[in-house]
């Protein structure tokens, strides 16, 4: 059933049907297509639009309706153009005239548009549930690893001591700050659109904050006209999902360096792994890959909506369907995601004695030597002079700081004593580190409890 038709004398082309067609994709807002025409169906009788019978049988076969889909009796298929044509079509079947009612003082317009702030509301809802469940996965490794010490990068050569605790701690900042950004957007988008009509509202009295409130919206939207082709919360939205997937990706990036054999710091559950179909040894972290190669693929959903968005004149343009595709993409993604990365982090070993004997490599304590230095009246600049023949020092003789002799210190400054290696140890480097936010501070109230 096409919900248009009247002044049109010529079938419409296959290809065009074919190609204008949504219900291959938007027929997953079955559920908020149901519970918006109910609210509006309330609202019909209960302003006395349409009488209280027809309201009841409305409301009662969209609940009929959306039973039989949720328990698979009732399948979204057909010829129908797009998923509101489907339900509505199925009600009227199933009640008669009574269902031609329900679109009384709508459009698709504001149909979609309520449909569309729905399936994204309730989508937001549970991505805020997923990333708390992700930063609770996190706060278990910080609690868990205050004391595994491991080397810090910058450049991806190594640069000062730090702790896992520590740098699982960055990432947590991450997800929290994605966080907040999803209620941010959710606060803006929780406004409702339904009763704008087409764009210009309706002759008929409406009674919007009624539906609102029904539908669990803060208010109505202002201006009809922007209710129906705003699109900035579906935007604000998938940058939101390219952002966290953005952290994911970085994350997985150092889960793909650090399962590699050269460094080999974690060990990936077979959960999560798989194998070559020609090295029997191998043991590839596909999933953190993945995760990595699909930041492009939201990335391109959010680019994609701001093309289609860019040059369209108020108000409804059949370009906005495109919407559709492009978002929920996005939002499959990083739901899927997410959820792997916590089950990923949940279930990682982690090599602790590798993260700590590579600590111990690569000059990580240099600046504390410096620091050292500082202590005993030698400006820093100078310091940092002595620490850099001592590093050069230590490649000629293939050994680390710890392993220099005090004769050789005292070569390049008399002021280093014996205690020089207690300062420079790797717990005293990272205990140290006490300023808000530093590593020794996570280290300190380890030990405290």
């Amino acid at each position: 059933m096409k919900l248009w038709g009247g002044r049109f004398t010529e079938a419409e082309d296959a290809l065009t049907e074919a190609f204008n067609e949504s219900l291959s994709f938007d027929k997953r807002m079955y559920k908020q297509d149901i519970k918006g025409s109910i609210a509006h169906a309330r609202m019909l009788g209960k302003q006395g639009i349409i009488t209280t019978e027809d309201s009841d049988a409305i409301v009662n076969g969209l609940e009929g309706i959306l039973k039989d889909i949720e328990e698979g009796r009732l399948v979204i298929e057909g010829d129908a153009e797009d998923i509101h044509s489907f339900i509505e079509a199925e009600l009227t079947e199933r009640i008669g005239e009574a269902g031609k009612r329900l679109h009384t003082g709508r459009s698709r317009n504001d149909q979609v548009a309520l449909d569309m702030k729905m399936y994204t509301r309730d989508h937001l809802d549970m991505m805020m549930g997923d990333l708390q469940s992700l930063i609770e996965a996190f706060d278990r490794l910080i609690a868990e690893n205050a004391e595994t010490f491991m080397p810090g990068f910058t450049h991806l050569q190594k640069a000062q001591p730090t702790t896992l605790a520590h740098h699982m701690g960055a990432y947590k900042e991450m997800f929290q700050r994605d966080l907040s950004r999803l209620g941010d957007t959710r606060d803006r988008l929780n406004e409702c659109p339904l009763g704008a009509g087409a764009f210009a509202g309706t002759t008929y009295p409406l009674d919007r904050e009624y539906t609102a409130k029904k539908l669990g919206f803060r208010k109505p939207t202002n201006n009809s006209m922007d209710s129906v082709s705003d699109r900035d919360y579906l935007l604000e939205y998938v940058f939101d999902l390219a952002t966290i997937q953005m952290h994911l990706s970085r994350l997985s990036e150092e889960i793909i360096i650090w399962n590699s054999n050269e460094y080999q710091f974690v060990r990936i559950s077979d959960a999560y792994s798989t194998g070559s179909s020609i090295m029997p040894q191998k043991k590839n972290p596909d999933i953190a890959e993945l995760i990595r190669g699909k930041t492009g693929r939201v990335y391109g959903a959010l680019q994609s909506l701001m093309v289609v968005m860019k040059g369209l004149p108020l108000a409804y343009n059949k370009d906005m369907q495109e919407d559709k595709e492009f978002a929920f993409d996005a939002m499959d993604t990083v739901a899927n995601s997410v959820k792997l990365m916590q089950g990923m982090l949940s279930t990682i070993t982690w090599n602790k004695e590798r993260m700590e004997d590579s600590a111990k490599r690569g000059f990580t304590n240099a600046t504390d030597v410096a620091d050292y230095l500082v202590r005993k009246g030698v400006p820093f600049r100078t310091a940092h002079g002595y620490v850099g023949e001592l590093v050069l020092l230590c490649e000629e003789k293939k050994c680390s700081l710890d392993d220099l002799s005090l004769e050789d210190y005292r070569k390049v400054c008399d002021k280093i004593d014996e205690d020089i290696y207690s300062a420079i140890s790797l717990e005293t480097c990272v205990k140290n580190r006490r300023t808000k936010g530093a590593p020794g501070e996570l280290l300190v109230t380890a030990s405290e409890d």
